[in-house]
């Protein structure tokens, strides 16, 4: 028998395959692993203004992925499923937090 006694090894993933810098911009790696884009929720509305980035996808539960464009401003809807389909370059984009009664950039 291996050495493993065969077992299966398992990565473990952080969930969060972006950075988010002092100027409330966040930028996702397109070298992360695919298992780092997961379908999930948030628990506010937010809205999103995409800054830079090539070839990445926005997807929302029972719909067709949208490609997603320097400029764009588009809003999340809180506990709405949705992901990001990796693109070829670093996506930045600046996401507003809409909580009820403020309003918070990350």
């Amino acid at each position: 028998m291996p050495a493993n006694w065969g077992l299966k090894v398992v990565e473990i993933t952080s969930g969060r395959p972006y950075t988010d810098d002092e100027d409330n911009i966040r930028t996702f790696d397109p070298y992360a692993d695919d298992a780092e884009y997961v379908w999930h929720r948030d628990m506010e509305d937010r809205e999103i203004e995409v800054l830079d980035g090539e070839g990445w996808c926005f997807q929302v539960d029972k719909c067709l992925p949208w490609l997603l464009k320097k400029g764009m401003i588009f809003n999340v809807k809180k506990f709405e499923y949705h992901r990001l389909i990796k693109g070829i370059t670093p996506l930045k984009c600046r996401v507003i937090k809409h909580v009820i009664g403020t309003t918070t950039k990350s």
